[in-house]
Order: C-alpha cells, then structure tokens, then sequence
C-alpha cells in the first residue's frame, strides 16, 4: 500500500488533497504521520506550513530519492524511515502526535514499473513486492495448491470464477512456471464469455497484490498502533480504494468511537467510555472537479476519527477479519 494512483497528464496527484488538509488543520503546526509518503504529495503540502513537522513511512525504497530532497529542504521539520504500517510503533517521536494519514492507493509509477509484475502489461516477472517483502507472487502461483489460490482470489479479489481460475493455474504450472502474461491469459480465457467494465484480471492481480503485500494484516496492525500514538484531540486519517480496505476502516473507527448498544433484556453492564469521535459521519468522496482531472480517484474513500481519550489497547478488536488474517498465513508455506 502506498501512495495514489495518478493520472496519465500530472507528475503526482494526491486524492482528496484538499479535504485531507482541512480535516487535519496543519495550518495550526503540529507533528504528522504520512504513513504512505509514495511521491510526497501530503507530505509536501503540510510543510508548506510554518510550525510542522513530518514523520513519513513508505514501504516502497524508491521514495528514498524524493524523500532525500525533501529532507535537504526541510532538514529540521521532515524525516523519512523506510518501514512497513506495522512497524509505526517502532519511530521515535518527540512531541505530540497531532494527525496519521493512511493513503491506501498506489502511484502511476508504480503501476507503470513493469519490473513489479503489477501491470496487466507487464512481460516479464510477476512480482507485485512493494518492499521489505518475503516472497513474490510468482512463488505465490507456482507453489500454492488449488484451494489455497481459490481462497486468495476470492476474498481478496472477490473473484467469482476463483475455483476455474485457480483450477486452470495448477494445470498450466505443470508445464512451465508461469509469469505474468502467463496469468492473464489464463484468466482471460476463462472469463472470456464473463463481461467486465474493467481488465478482465483485475481482481485475480488485487487479491496476489493484497496477498503478497500482507494488506490486511499491515493496515489492521498500522491503524491499531496509530490509535496509540495520536494525541488526544489528534486525527487518524484513511483514504481506501478497495471494498476490503474500507470495510477495515469502517469497521476499526466505528468500534472506536461508537457507544456499545445495551438491550433492556440483558443484565446491565458497564459501558466503556469511547476514545475517539467520529469526525466523518457521511463518507468523503472526491468532487467531480477532482474525477475530471483525476478519474482513477473515483473510488476513493475519505474516513476520520478524532481522539478524546485515553485509549485502551482492544487486541479482539480484529477478530471480525479474522478469516483474511489466516488466509495471509499461507505465506508460511513459501
């Protein structure tokens, strides 16, 4: 996961740039978070303002030369460190915490880096490692069985022909280790009478994308450490792109900053005060202004919340995506 998706005729675009300033208010200083620096869009935008600092993360190492010249320009206000949403907890921070900004996209440069495997494009190696990664997607089609593969593709792709699909790759591997054009045109032709707006592969790459990347487990762990690091009064800020992700989000804000139901009928019980508030009550979603400059930012998603108190650390708070954190521990088996 890191930075936005772009648009062919800009450089870098960052979604709902606006809306993302105007919630967390650098305006008025503090310390920040950009959990996915990417081309530095957020970052560069807060610094734009006296009285800030900007921690940045990104997974990806070819942010470093961006990063670098930020730095050289904002020796004092800016710092980047080359790590995962997981390891958030690890940064040594001085000061209060005012905002965390998760950009769940990924940039044109990234996409357009045939080298990762991740464009339908691609010639060569099916790679789709973002950073600090253990294994590729290539491992992933070439070594797991027919059940696991039907399982990635289904809940993190949310693929309907997951069983052809993963059934007709065991049968093409035994000739030869597939690559990427390999695995398009085995999606391809087992799709070929199943109408799609998009790349008929779209969903079988996501789901290898998700797997391979370990999504899930970065961004629940990531939001879980963001919520004891902001200080009070302080934002924690997601901008999604797939259905997935956003369920995470709404799920992980909403259990913070919503007031357990009690039923009449149940013995009375204590309620737990909440540490957060929820500052995006209606979704954001991006102008049409922004769609026409930028249509791959169409499916972006604007969540918030704000902390009120101290929070206790919830380890269930996850347990609902439970099913998608053990399908990411197949990786075990590469």
């Amino acid at each position: 996961m890191s930075a936005t998706i772009l648009p062919e005729k800009t450089l870098h675009y960052p979604v709902l740039l606006n809306e993302v300033i105007n919630i967390i208010t650098p305006q008025n200083g503090g310390t920040f978070i950009d959990c996915t620096f990417g081309q530095g869009g957020y970052s560069k935008k807060i610094l734009e303002y006296p009285n800030t600092k900007v921690i940045a993360i990104d997974r990806d190492e070819n942010s470093l030369q961006i990063a670098s010249d930020l730095k050289k320009k904002f020796e004092d206000r800016f710092s980047f460190h080359n790590i995962r949403f997981s390891q958030i907890k690890d940064l040594k921070i001085d000061g209060e915490v005012k905002g965390i900004i998760f950009d769940l996209g990924y940039s044109l440069n990234q996409i357009k880096d045939l080298s990762r495997g991740l464009s339908f494009d691609s010639k060569g190696e099916l790679n789709m490692k973002m950073g600090l990664n253990d294994f590729s997607a290539k491992d992933a089609i070439n070594k797991l069985d027919q059940k696991e593969l039907e399982q990635i593709f289904k809940y993190f792709g949310e693929e309907k022909k997951s069983k052809l699909i993963s059934k007709k790759i065991v049968f093409e591997r035994q000739k030869k280790n597939l690559d990427t054009q390999d695995l398009v045109n085995i999606v391809k032709s087992t799709k070929k009478n199943y109408y799609t707006k998009t790349n008929q592969a779209t969903k079988v790459f996501q789901a290898l994308r998700i797997f391979v990347n370990k999504e899930i487990s970065e961004l629940t762990r990531g939001l879980k450490e963001s919520a004891n690091i902001v200080s009070q009064n302080g934002i924690i800020l997601t901008v999604s792109f797939h259905s997935l992700e956003d369920r995470i989000c709404k799920f992980f804000f909403n259990h913070l900053s919503k007031q357990d139901k009690v039923s009449r009928y149940l013995p009375e019980k204590k309620l737990t005060k909440k540490a957060f508030s929820l500052i995006t009550k209606k979704l954001i979603v991006p102008s049409s202004k922004e769609l026409k400059l930028n249509p791959p930012s169409r499916s972006a998603k604007l969540r918030a919340i704000k902390k009120i108190d101290i929070y206790e650390n919830n380890k269930n708070v996850f347990l609902k995506f439970k099913n998608y954190l053990n399908i990411e521990k197949l990786s075990e088996k590469l």
